[in-house]
């Protein structure tokens, strides 16, 4: 096992934060260090590394422009090649596979592709996708596509709609995306993130507006996803407001996790090895408010939370047979943080 990691951490720059950050996590030592800033760019709220971990690629906003920013790694450090802005938002996610890069925009409902040149930049926006729709929440008033992520035989990739109760599966063709299958699922629930159990049969989606894990059956000849379990994400006696925010799987397969803001804590489920259903187990408070992402470091013994509001990322022991967390005192402040990867 590895000493260190490094970690990349993406964030909002409304306030203090100058853009990627990156740390490194001493795994011996069981601490969070040497946070600095990795690369200055606007608003880098998520980030993703290429499967070769040569390549980085982030959300990227300047004044009213918004697209997708590519750097290379070295060592840790990040070089900027190149960024794609258009008019208007930015998009909230993105994810990359060979040389096709996906990203969702919240704000637009859009789904974007752009292809990357050999040298790991982006080349110009490729194709997009517009979603229509509303949903009976206030916050559905138009599609808010939040997620793409590929399936884990990359054959296809998923689009969670926030705005429009919609879980979407996409082929890349070529230049183009071509839909596939749409599952819609509770009314009002408004699908955030998706996570895929290894096996490849089951994935499970969070709702942020319902606080809820929606277990699904996934057949990956066709793309079609069908609902198996609804379970909550939050107390029951919880009243007061709370966006699920990121969900995670372990690498083995055998516990879910998920992000509460509002309740401010992650969720443990574990996994019917059967079924692939869930079972609640515990909340763990997050260490700050508003945890918007974390990540499991690679060894699979740890997790790292990063809290937008209180500008912190917090790391915990996971044990690996229970699932459970146990906050360490090890904490690092990085401003209005939002995004968690490891290298």
């Amino acid at each position: 096992m590895a000493e260190k990691y490094i970690g990349y951490a993406g964030t909002y720059t409304r306030q203090s934060s100058e853009g990627i950050y990156r740390f490194v996590l001493d795994v011996e030592a069981g601490k969070l260090t040497n946070v600095e800033v990795a690369a200055k760019v606007g608003s880098p709220t998520y980030v993703a590394v290429s499967e070769d971990k040569q390549y980085l690629y982030s959300v990227a906003q300047q004044d009213k422009l918004g697209g997708v920013a590519a750097y290379s790694i070295k060592d840790g450090e990040l070089t900027f090649i190149n960024e794609d802005l258009q008019e208007g938002a930015p998009p909230c996610h993105l994810e990359i596979h060979d040389d096709a890069l996906v990203t969702g925009n919240y704000h637009k409902g859009t789904v974007s592709l752009y292809k990357t040149k050999e040298d790991g930049g982006v080349q110009p926006l490729a194709f997009e996708v517009q979603h229509e729709g509303t949903g009976p929440h206030q916050r559905q008033e138009k599609s808010h596509v939040h997620f793409t992520g590929y399936t884990p035989d990359k054959k296809y990739f998923v689009v969670a709609d926030l705005g429009i109760d919609e879980v979407v599966t996409y082929k890349v063709v070529g230049d183009k995306l071509e839909k596939v299958s749409t599952l819609k699922v509770k009314a009002g629930s408004g699908p955030r993130h998706l996570t895929f159990h290894p096996n490849g049969k089951i994935a499970y989606l969070l709702t942020e507006l319902s606080s809820e894990v929606v277990v699904l059956d996934y057949d990956a000849e066709t793309g079609v996803f069908t609902e198996k379990q609804y379970i909550r994400a939050i107390p029951e006696d919880f009243n007061e407001t709370n966006d699920a925010s990121a969900i995670h799987i372990s690498k083995d397969g055998r516990f879910v996790y998920t992000g509460n803001r509002g309740h401010n804590s992650i969720a443990v489920f574990s996994v019917d090895e059967a079924s692939g259903e869930l079972t609640f187990i515990e909340h763990t408070p997050s260490g700050g408010e508003w945890p918007r992402d974390f990540v499991f470091d690679p060894s699979g013994a740890f997790l790292v939370a990063s809290n937008q509001h209180t500008g912190n990322l917090v790391l915990f022991a996971r044990d690996q047979e229970t699932g459970k967390l146990t906050k360490l005192d090890s904490e690092v402040e990085v401003p209005e943080v939002v995004c968690v990867k490891f290298l």
